[in-house]
């Protein structure tokens, strides 16, 4: 994860309302992941995956009883941990339980952003450092709000390269149209990102040498299916389980997040990874529906220190040029890629790589380039297996 992006907040809050007020308030200083159900055992996984220090716990007359007793057992388990009650900032009742069960302090609903954020900011000097995992693989995300198969076609040939180098790679393919990675390799695969979140306590070693498809580069593949769940409506719980988990398998994993709508998901991704790489081309319209998004994340707060603008497509000499765009966007022009129409129409429709149909073309060797930079940034990660969905599924299997 990106240190600059590796503050995580946990919160348990009455409706989505509330915990999207607490994300506006602290997104300048990281991001608010929903806890589900608020159980003990997946509230501990969650503080092990997302390495959080600060958990908000919602509080309420009606089960006051057991929320007071979630506070006292994450406590029990994470001593260092702090814990920040809401509720009705009007009940003095709430907050004495709330202080009694070891919650290091109150919020009402509804406080100004301003008052959560500088609470945050307080407990953060008293707490210990936010440490990370190092055995955890690399993670880059390729995001436009362009449709199209171009994004899968990219993101594909980057993870061959990496894939290459030496490196267990992961393409998680989550792009619209759905499944374009697999279609242009002409592969079939029976299990899918939907399957994944479904088996997480499965998900080991035997079940990605098994059930992932594979390249012959021996690049694996993790890809949208048809009757899959739209990402919005995926939880960031989940998809911090899901990354953590397949982290740990993968040196590096490239996600294909093209064409996606905004949302909590999305943003789960661009906060959770190494290097964003923004995709667009230099057509105006498309660029401006990247910058709506683009801009709506930067009112928010959200870190966007570690994004990089790709320009795929590039023709030299037309406006707005490479530059133009840079400036624009306000990232730095991480590459162009040349536009090669006739090279992409004949991967597509032969199924074939382009190292293998067109190794000496333009495209062929900035995509080997750009891939052997992002190969380097994650050559010294060894994934390490970890114990943590042991812990969060155990008692369920022995039930």
């Amino acid at each position: 994860m990106s240190e600059s992006l590796s503050q995580t907040f946990l919160a348990i809050t009455r409706n989505e309302g509330d915990l999207q007020w607490l994300q506006t308030a602290l997104a300048p200083l990281g991001q608010v992941v929903g806890a589900g159900s608020g159980s003990l055992d997946e509230m501990l996984a969650l503080v092990d995956v997302t390495f959080a220090n600060l958990v908000f716990i919602g509080l309420d007359r009606d089960h006051v009883v057991n929320q007071c007793a979630l506070i006292e057992g994450v406590l029990e388990a994470k001593p260092m941990l702090a814990i920040v009650a809401l509720g009705d900032g009007m009940d003095n009742q709430l907050v004495l339980n709330a202080m009694r069960a070891g919650a290091r302090d109150f919020v009402a609903y509804g406080s100004r952003s301003s008052e959560v954020a500088g609470l945050v900011r307080r407990l953060g000097k008293r707490l210990p450092p936010v440490t990370t995992n190092p055995h955890l693989g690399g993670l880059t995300v390729l995001y436009g709000t362009q449709c199209g198969s171009d994004g899968a076609l990219l993101a594909l040939h980057l993870g061959e390269v990496v894939q290459k180098s030496g490196q267990q790679t992961l393409l998680l393919d989550l792009g619209l149209p759905r499944g374009d990675s697999l279609a242009l390799l002409g592969l079939e695969s029976s299990f899918h990102f939907g399957d994944a979140l479904r088996h997480l306590r499965r998900l080991d070693s035997t079940l990605i040498d098994s059930a992932f498809a594979r390249e012959p580069s021996g690049l694996r593949l993790l890809a949208y299916a048809a009757g899959d769940e739209a990402l919005e409506r995926t939880s960031a719980a989940e998809l911090y389980m899901l990354l953590s988990a397949l982290r740990q398998h993968f040196q590096h994993i490239i996600v294909n997040l093209t064409g996606q709508a905004d949302s909590e998901a999305l943003r789960t991704f661009v906060s959770h990874c190494d290097k964003l790489i923004w995709y667009t081309d230099q057509n105006v319209i498309e660029c401006r529906r990247n910058l709506e998004v683009l801009n709506t994340w930067r009112e928010k707060g959200m870190n966007l220190e570690h994004a990089k603008l790709l320009v795929d497509r590039y023709l030299r000499g037309v406006v707005p040029d490479a530059e133009a765009l840079g400036k624009r966007f306000a990232l730095p022009v991480l590459t162009e890629l040349p536009s090669s129409p006739e090279v992409r129409l004949n991967s597509r429709n032969q199924g074939l790589s382009l190292f293998e149909l067109a190794p000496r073309d333009n495209l062929t060797h900035a995509l080997k380039t750009l891939g052997e930079r992002l190969a380097r940034r994650s050559e010294n990660l060894k994934p390490k297996a970890n114990n943590w969905l042991t812990r969060l599924w155990g008692n369920k299997n022995e039930q």
